[in-house]
């Protein structure tokens, strides 16, 4: 059996991982190794692997539980993957374009994504990462100050609601998207900084996309804090800028980095498929 290699990004997190062919069941070795280098380096990318929808799927799989999309439909024939599409011809904005750690806004996010890639466009479509490890623990005292023990309030309103970015489905493009009335109503409490449940590093949950307030505190008071986060996670020295290859799978911890998704590829078609574990 050839040796897992993982080579570490010179950026802020990220490392590319090869040596193993994901179309196959991985050893319980295998899967320790990999998740290791998962917590370690946050951002994983697995070039050159040509999966299926079962596939896809059973490597999640060991990674945790799958998770039903709250507001995505799934894929035709599958219950777990999503996909995050755009043709040639579509003009609605970016989908994700802000920062964000997926599901942040459920009563219980969950600990990764993963997102497996079909058809990537010459140029443009690059995912950015942050990491919030870094960007908490580089953070001045002073600042941190005003977020130590505050408690985040998360929604899917801003994008998922009726009234939201993706509320009326006639202008998402390809994106196959089912806001509801209760995405305007759904809030859920999450500590700023929590703890990672497996490493116990303090990072900051989320970003702009779906933290909306802060418990005890009014809008007012709140939103400056929220954009003050927002322009301190999206500094250059806590991100990698991951480019996408076709065949390419890339997993996440959404406990330690947050991301976006960018542009620049106008005219051109994209097809990601991805899956959220637990």
């Amino acid at each position: 059996m050839a040796a897992i290699n993982v080579e570490p990004t010179d950026q802020a997190c990220g490392a590319y991982v090869t040596g193993v062919d994901l179309s196959q069941p991985l050893s319980p070795d295998e899967v320790s190794e990999i998740r290791a280098a998962w917590l370690e380096h946050h951002v994983l990318a697995f070039p050159n692997q040509k999966l299926d929808g079962d596939q896809l799927e059973r490597f999640s799989r060991q990674f945790g539980e799958l998770a039903e999309d709250p507001f995505f439909n799934p894929i035709p024939g599958r219950k777990y993957i999503a996909a995050v599409k755009r043709e040639a011809e579509d003009t609605n904005p970016i989908f994700a374009e802000y920062w964000h750690s997926d599901w942040s806004f459920m009563p219980s996010p969950p600990s990764g994504t993963v997102l497996y890639s079909l058809d990537i466009p010459p140029h443009g479509g690059d995912t950015h990462f942050s990491n919030q490890h870094l960007s908490y623990e580089s953070m001045p005292d002073d600042m941190r100050a005003r977020f130590e023990g505050l408690q985040a309030i998360h929604s899917p309103a801003k994008g998922y609601s009726l009234k939201g970015a993706y509320g009326d489905t006639s202008k998402n493009g390809a994106m196959d998207i089912r806001p509801s009335a209760e995405a305007e109503h759904m809030r859920h409490t999450h500590p700023v900084a929590p703890k990672h449940p497996e490493t116990g590093r303090q990072g900051f949950l989320s970003g702009i996309s779906y933290i909306v307030g802060f418990e005890g505190l009014s809008d007012d008071e709140a939103m400056p804090l929220i954009k003050e986060l927002n322009r301190w996670q999206s500094r250059e020295e806590f991100m990698y800028v991951h480019k996408w290859e076709k065949d390419m799978l890339v997993m996440w911890d959404n406990r330690s980095v947050i991301h976006k998704a960018t542009g620049g590829f106008e005219g051109y078609r994209r097809e990601l498929h991805r899956v959220t574990v637990y």
